[in-house]
């Protein structure tokens, strides 16, 4: 042995492991020995405390209203269960946290009887992004570029839901053209949403071509966030007050462009699956979720209407003016996987008649409100006046007060209902922000969704509720 390297053995349970360390010279007798612990050995008491969340037990003496929960019997029992069942054929494995349908870092803790789900119980909190306690640091101008990354798929919806509390709070008015570039650019934003969820659908229960499909279209809608906001997501566009800059020269072409190549794109999608006999049989009668479900587990948005509940807050509580604007609310029957789909796809063409009629519609005007205790000065002012700079530079670096009071809204994202609740003390700063993120009731209503179900079910159900992990780890 010399003296670059040394060995000493570690006991690991019953296991010996031998642990090579190079010492640098000079260093010899004060090596440290590390404690190691060998998968495949018996686990050393003091380090089961760590591990004890990933124990293969699913809490077996819980309440029997939680026991209900997590097999999906506490509302309706969609699917018989056979009491015959053997204890002893029950196992218990993890789906997730790392696992590419979840579509983040979801866990879910399974009991399985052969291939059937027995008992679910999603785990959240690997994302964990703190969003809510940091917009509480932050200006009121500065919450938009925090809250766009919360549903990452649907910035602009948070921006907006964020704004409109903010401005409730402030009591200003929003010029007409403001509120219109706001509704064009969510229902743009829905449509891009709707378009990847096709595409990881898909995917997600062996239609690998239609990821590449759903993102050709969506590209074109990114291209086209990138030309107004300069960003292809987290755009921090839409801020209290209205949008970060008008929209620029040459939008009509380009969104007369998106009108006539999204279409044509979904048209695809249409031929590629709807009488495809394989995503039938995995998507028909499967997944589902009744209406009485959706309404105990707070259950909105696509999920919601393909069970058959009418309500899309467009419609119940309009926003920005989007009552102005023709449109219809689709609408399923059955509550499963294959209604959720044509929901969706439904919802891209009403989301496109919506910009079709804003491109025909769209009001002059200012892009934002003329309150200049919220509005910074024109551009051209802060070379003019030395007031405007000393302005400009007040409200983006301590910002601006807003009254005490507190504020709810809500939007209708791509996912469904988005509210934001605000609190002010009277400073420039919230003194509580809180978000109510439609993906969290979705993660929780899986287990109504798929208990008692094969777990070959399983991804192609979690994929149709279109959850965003920050969306529920917020």
């Amino acid at each position: 042995m010399t003296d670059e390297n040394q060995t000493e053995e570690v006991e690991a349970g019953d296991a010996a492991v031998a642990v090579e360390e190079a010492v640098p010279e000079g260093t010899e007798g004060r090596r440290v020995v590390h404690d190691m612990w060998v998968a495949g050995t018996e686990e050393r008491p003091d380090l089961r405390r760590f591990t004890d969340e990933g124990s293969q037990e699913m809490l077996p003496d819980e309440d029997e209203q939680v026991l209900d929960i997590q097999r999906g019997t506490v509302v309706d029992d969609d699917f018989e269960l056979d009491d015959s069942s053997d204890e002893e054929e029950l196992q218990i494995i993890n789906m997730g946290p790392q696992h590419p349908s979840t579509h983040g870092v979801l866990r879910l803790h399974l009991e399985l009887e052969g291939e059937t789900i027995r008992r679910v119980k999603p785990i959240i909190g690997y994302l964990h992004t703190g969003m809510e306690k940091t917009a509480e640091t932050l200006t009121w101008l500065q919450g938009p570029t925090n809250v766009t990354r919360m549903d990452y798929l649907s910035p602009f919806h948070n921006e907006l839901a964020y704004s409109l509390a903010v401005e409730k709070l402030l009591g200003v008015e929003i010029p007409e053209r403001a509120q219109a570039i706001r509704i064009l650019m969510t229902e743009l934003n829905r449509v891009a949403s709707h378009l990847l969820w096709v595409a990881t659908q898909g995917m997600d229960i062996g239609a690998i071509s239609m990821m590449i499909y759903g993102w050709r279209e969506r590209e074109y809608l990114l291209d086209f966030f990138e030309m107004v906001t300069g960003l292809r997501m987290n755009h921090n566009y839409i801020r209290p007050g209205g949008v970060a800059a008008d929209l620029p020269d040459g939008w009509e072409e380009a969104v007369e462009d998106l009108l006539v190549k999204v279409p044509a794109g979904v048209d695809e999608y249409h031929e590629i699956l709807d009488e495809n006999p394989i995503f039938l049989d995995r998507t028909q009668g499967v997944g589902i979720l009744t209406p009485a479900e959706c309404r105990a587990f707070g259950v909105t948005g696509p999920n919601a209407r393909a069970s058959g509940i009418d309500w899309d807050l467009r419609k119940a509580f309009p926003y920005s003016g989007i009552e102005k604007y023709d449109f219809e609310v689709p609408l399923g029957q059955h509550g499963d996987v294959l209604d959720r789909y044509h929901v969706r796809m439904d919802e891209i063409d009403e989301s496109l008649k919506i910009a079709r009629q804003l491109l025909e519609t769209m009001p002059a005007g200012d892009y934002r409100t003329e309150d200049r205790k919220v509005t910074p000065p024109p551009r051209k002012r802060i070379d003019e006046s030395m007031e405007a700079l000393i302005h400009h530079f007040k409200i983006f670096t301590s910002g601006f007060s807003v009254a005490p009071g507190e504020a709810w809204q809500s939007v209708e994202s791509p996912r469904g209902e988005l509210g934001v609740y605000v609190v002010s003390e009277g400073g420039a700063k919230p003194w509580r922000v809180h978000v109510r993120g439609p993906s969290f009731a979705h993660v929780q209503a899986m287990p109504a969704a798929v208990t008692d179900t094969l777990i070959a079910d399983l991804v192609s159900t979690m994929a149709s509720m279109d959850t965003v992990l920050g969306d529920v780890d917020r």
